[in-house]
This record gives structure tokens, sequence and C-alpha cells, in this order.
């Protein structure tokens, strides 16, 4: 690798409890337009889907980010703040047509513990699901061409996901966020900036117009344009790194995908394999179970899309269960992910796991955030529905009802302007 000395140290995940089986939301919403049933379960067949998480009545877009960055520093002790110059935030959820969600963010960190500098740069980007990664690109690339080693960042992707009910699309929704620590000499994954592999094509497969609270989506079309977008990507990745389609296969040991459902990943992959290894699918489908790419998606089924930290949930659940095989001998191996955002973009990026990864892997709890859930009913589903708009208006709360430790929205003010709180332990 020409570029191995930026990247990333730590994953910090944060999924909100509220989490709603979709056997439950199906029987009931073909009991009330039994035309659709067919539907929905025969998206539930294709997609994999098994349930999905919304937010608690005190959460959005932005205490999200800031709870996943929060437990993104818990769990670095020694990080130097003093050393953070970006606090990057990849969305398509945001709260403001002006005002970025990392700005936010920053000013709910500062009423924390931690000494949080301003001497940095606070962004936003957007490009649907594919938004952190591009975010989290930029930080690494400006940490790297500013030559210094003692720079960090970091890089948050948070979203609340919202489709009609009464779609196919609905069982897909999800929330959630993923903060990772930029740093130069990283602790988890090397990245190689020169091989980065990009696709766009201006396409209508998936939007959100201004002012409207759920996103447009067109299910088989942006399926179509997952998977081109994904194969051409990746050859531009190869045609960077001068190795072939074949070569670039077969070395790289792991495999990471945007997951919009559980069934998306497996179905682009074996289509590379199929094309450029000749596997057939049986085949494909055993080397994908090898490397460990169901290990990283399976969890998406419980927890539904989080649009742009989709990849990194994936990414943290694949490195968890290849140390638990591999052991130490899991530094050095290759790995690849693919970013993708509808409308559409898709980003192809190499890396190897660094010689911190085993200390940092084993400090994560991924079992436990993924077993801390209330599984709810319709009722407190459906009045989620009446009262979010895609995740930006949440109740103003006051401290006494959110839990200790948690990021909420105190006030909107007459103006609009939105004013979060923190509540201590």
């Amino acid at each position: 690798m020409r570029n191995p000395s930026v990247g990333i140290s730590d994953i910090s995940l944060y999924l909100p409890k509220p989490r709603l089986d979709l056997d439950l939301l199906v029987r009931e919403r073909a009991r009330v337009q039994p035309e659709v049933g067919d539907r929905l379960r025969k998206a539930l067949a294709t997609t994999g889907q098994r349930s999905f998480r919304f937010p608690q009545e005190w959460e959005d877009t932005a205490t999200f980010a800031a709870q996943s960055a929060k437990e993104l520093l818990v769990r670095n002790p020694r990080f130097d703040t003093r050393t953070l110059r970006y606090i990057a935030v990849g969305t398509e959820s945001t709260l403001d047509h002006a005002k970025p969600v990392a700005a936010y963010v920053l000013g709910m960190l500062k009423k924390t513990a931690f000494p949080i500098p301003e001497n940095l740069s606070t962004f936003q980007t957007q490009h649907a699901c594919a938004a952190g990664t591009l975010a989290l690109i930029s930080v690494c690339s400006q940490i790297l061409a500013s030559g210094r080693p003692d720079q960090a960042g970091i890089v948050i992707s948070s979203d609340v996901s919202r489709y009609r009910t009464f779609s196919t699309a609905e069982i897909t929704q999800g929330a959630g966020a993923a903060a990772v620590l930029v740093e130069s000499r990283p602790k988890l994954i090397e990245f190689d900036l020169s091989t980065v592999g990009h696709f766009s094509r201006d396409v209508d497969d998936f939007f959100r117009p201004l002012g409207q609270e759920t996103a447009e989506v067109k299910g088989f079309y942006s399926i179509k344009c997952y998977h081109d977008a994904l194969h051409k990507a990746f050859l531009d990745h190869c045609a960077q790194s001068g190795l072939s389609p074949e070569e670039t296969l077969r070395l790289t040991d792991f495999f990471a995908l945007h997951t919009p459902f559980r069934n998306m990943p497996e179905a682009g992959m074996v289509k590379l394999l199929s094309r450029y290894l000749h596997y057939d699918d049986e085949t494909a489908r055993e080397e994908l179970k090898a490397r460990g790419l169901y290990d990283g998606i399976n969890p998406v089924a419980n927890v539904g899309n989080i649009y742009t930290g989709s990849v990194l949930l994936s990414l943290a659940f694949l490195l968890a269960s290849r140390y638990r095989i591999l052991g130490k001998a899991v530094v050095g191996k290759r790995i690849l992910l693919f970013s993708y955002g509808s409308g559409n973009t898709m980003v192809a990026l190499g890396g190897r796991i660094a010689q911190g990864a085993p200390e940092v892997i084993e400090g994560w709890n991924l079992e436990g955030l993924v077993s801390r859930f209330e599984e709810t009913d319709l009722a407190a589903y459906s009045s989620w529905i009446a009262r979010s708009k895609n995740g930006r208006d949440p109740h103003v709360q006051s401290p006494d009802s959110v839990p200790d430790d948690s990021f909420f929205l105190n006030a909107v003010r007459q103006d609009g302007y939105r004013e979060y709180a923190y509540k201590k332990s």
C-alpha cells in the first residue's frame, strides 16, 4: 500500500431501543389492506428483514450522532482531544437547510466533561447512504495532506430512514449512528486512498424532495442501480490499483458493503464472484461465508437500514467475527468497502487491518448493543410516525423524562432554532 498512514482507529455504534417485529407489521398492514399482504410477505423474503429500530421520543439525527461520538471518546480515554481537527457528519436526514448536524454535535459534546476544542472544522456531507464514507475519505485526505501525525477527526454517519406506510419499502426502515475515530497511524484499519474506486451517474432510483417526509424509491430499479454501480466502482478500484478484477477478488480477504437490507450485499458479491472467478451461486455463497460476509450483514436483518451508517455497522460485526476466528492473525488482512448512495454513486475503499486491531476489537460489546432493545407494538410505532418528520421533530423533552447520559432536544425556539441538552448521570 502506498498510503498506509491514515484510517480508522475505532468504531462506535448507537442504536435506539424501540424495535418493531416485521411479522407483526405485515399482519396489521394486510388486515387493513388485504391486497398488500402478499406484496409485503414477498418483500420480507426478498430482503431478509425481520425487524427494525426507530427513535425514542427525545431522539433525532443529531442526538444519535452525539451519542455515538461520546461513546467513542469514552472508549478511548487516552485520546488527546487537543488533536481533534475535524468533526464531520454524513447524513441524508438532516435537520437544517444551512446548519450542519456536525455543529449541533460539537455543541452537545462541549456540554460533557470532554475538553473539545474550537480550533477545528465541522461540516456535513450529503449523497444518500454514501455520505458517511465520503466524509470519511475527506477527513482522511485532509489529515494525510497536512503531513501532521498529531491531527485527528471524528466522522459520524447518522440517520433515520422513513418510507411510506403500506409500501414494500416500509419494512426496510431503520435508525442509528456510527462514529469513527480517524487518525494517522490508525489502530484498526489503514486505508489506501490512492486506489479509491468511484462511479457516479444521475439517476432517479431514490430521492426525497425538499419538504417531503418520506423518500421516493423505485425498488427494483434501485437494486439494479446498486449492482451496476458496485461493478463499475470495483473496476475503477482495480484500475487504480493496477490489479486485475480476478487478482483483486482473490487477494481481498474481507468485503463490507452498504446494506440497505440484509440480502443486498450477498446478491451483489455473488454477481462479482460469478463474473470474474466463474463460481456458481452456491460456491460463491460458500466463499462469502468463509470470508465473513454474513457475519457482517446478518445483524441488519434486526436493525434495519440505518442509511449512511449501515456499511460501518456491517464492518464492525465482520471484524468482530473474524477476530473471534482468526485471533491476532486478523492483522494485515486486506479489506474492501463498498459504499452506495442512491441517485447515485458508489465508492470502493480498500485497506488493511492494522496492528492495533485486536486490542480495539476486544473493547467492543456488539452483542450487548444489539440485545439492548425494547420490543414495541403498532401503537408506539404509529405514534412515532404521527409525530415524526423523518426524525426532525422529536418531542421537546424535560430532563425528567430522559435517561441519564443522554442528549436530547430541550427546546425549539420561536425562530426554529434547535437547542439540545445533555442529562448527566
